[in-house]
């Protein structure tokens, strides 16, 4: 495994630093070549340029064996067997996005990538950052002093790896510019949890030109991902007869959750301007979203220990279905009621009577905590469809059950 003796780098601080095979010195890092593997692009060969008209190398990052300050070294005896250009189409990063120009979504120049920041994460060498400030200028023209300086004076102006646009897939003829990942055209095909994430991080003005340019769908979906304080900037700065729109567009209870987050006086006014009948399920569960869970929730419902068979349920069934308030599912329990899963009555149904309910239950059910609120159930049964929700503590005892049946009043035909 690699040493690394920093854990982020500048691509133009790491360049040309001197690379040793063993202890044996071999030349020097001219680039890195990058792979598109997740989220953030990870380096998976470097380029070792050697003088004497030797050609260059194309060495590998599980033979990387050690960076510091000074060098870099890998375990590798013949240089002879990695003496190759990269394959056509590689990513490199010093000569396709180094001193590249960086466009907005209208394809007008923001800045230049003045350095690149990596980041050791995991074992691998990840790309997390473009930088496009000055003082990266600086430093690279040796005046250090000077953007120190320019540091203390300014913010950080870099942009996630996250938000660049995919490089061309013919890379080796690449002359173009390095564009932000929230183009006109390609915004219709982000998912909104994906662009809820980038709008989180993008500036006002530019944050309110990429929302606009949704459809009232997809726009409504984003809104509903983005966190509260991004709601309210966003609501607040489109036309209010947009923005009832949108909130037309979601179910009642998702529409409360942001109109919760508003004042009241503007809250007020955009449930004026969506269809009436969803204004009144929204009114409802605003006016309730508060209130504790529990005042919704029963003790009734069917549990058994893990170890009990199906037949031994399915016979008792009728007897104990009389009295319950929940019979749609049967809660399986351990020691002091700790909740190990659940068993939906089809499932239980469909099992063969010798089977036991842990080897058919459900693990890791979903659950809701004593402090959660109205609002929280309304939210998790309209986004999973749930016909009732265990209540359990911090440490998973089963506390109670609410049934959406029980606050079908407070959320009349949501579905």
């Amino acid at each position: 495994m690699a040493t690394l003796l920093e854990h982020k780098f500048f691509l133009s601080e790491i360049i040309g630093r001197k690379v040793y095979l063993k202890t044996e010195p071999i030349g020097r890092l001219g680039d890195m070549v990058i792979v598109e593997t997740g989220k953030l692009p990870e380096v998976s060969h470097f380029v070792v340029t050697r003088s004497f008209g030797y050609p260059s190398l194309l060495l590998p990052w599980d033979k990387l064996t050690l960076i510091s300050n000074t060098e870099i070294v890998f375990d590798v005896s013949a240089a002879v067997e990695y003496e190759r250009a990269p394959p056509e189409g590689s990513i490199l990063l010093r000569a396709h996005i180094l001193d590249k120009k960086i466009l907005d979504m209208d394809d007008h120049e923001v800045e230049i990538v003045y350095d690149i920041s990596l980041d050791f994460q995991a074992g691998k060498l990840f790309v997390s950052e473009v930088d496009f400030s000055k003082r990266r200028m600086l430093r690279r023209l040796g005046l250090k002093k000077l953007a120190n300086w320019m540091s203390e004076q300014s913010e950080e102006t870099t942009v996630s790896w996250m938000y660049v646009q995919a490089l061309p897939e013919h890379i080796g003829a690449f002359k173009g510019h390095v564009k932000l990942n929230v183009l006109k055209e390609n915004i219709s095909d982000i998912h909104p949890v994906d662009l809820a994430d980038i709008l989180e991080e993008l500036e006002g003005d530019q944050r309110l030109a990429v929302f606009k340019e949704l459809e009232t769908e997809h726009a409504s979906d984003t809104l509903e991902e983005v966190e509260p304080r991004v709601q309210r900037e966003l609501i607040r700065a489109i036309e209010k007869r947009h923005a009832a729109q949108l909130i037309n567009a979601m179910s009642p209870a998702q529409a409360a959750v942001i109109l919760a987050a508003l004042p009241a006086t503007e809250a007020d006014e955009l449930l004026q301007m969506i269809d009436k009948e969803s204004a009144a399920k929204v009114q409802l569960i605003i006016d309730r979203h508060d209130e504790n869970i529990l005042l919704y929730s029963t003790q009734q419902y069917i549990k058994y220990p893990e170890a009990t068979a199906v037949s031994e349920v399915i016979s008792q069934f009728h007897v104990f279905a009389r009295d319950m308030d929940v019979i749609m599912y049967v809660y399986v329990t351990g020691e002091n009621d700790v909740l190990k899963g659940v068993v939906d009555f089809r499932e239980l149904m469909a099992a063969t009577p010798q089977q036991t309910l842990k080897d058919i239950m459900t693990e890791n059910a979903l659950s809701l905590s004593p402090d959660d609120t109205l609002s929280d159930a309304v939210a998790m049964f309209d986004r999973y469809i749930f016909r009732a929700i265990p209540v359990t503590d911090d440490d998973n005892h089963l506390l109670a059950v609410v049934s959406f049946r029980d606050i079908h009043g407070i959320k009349p035909r949501l579905d």
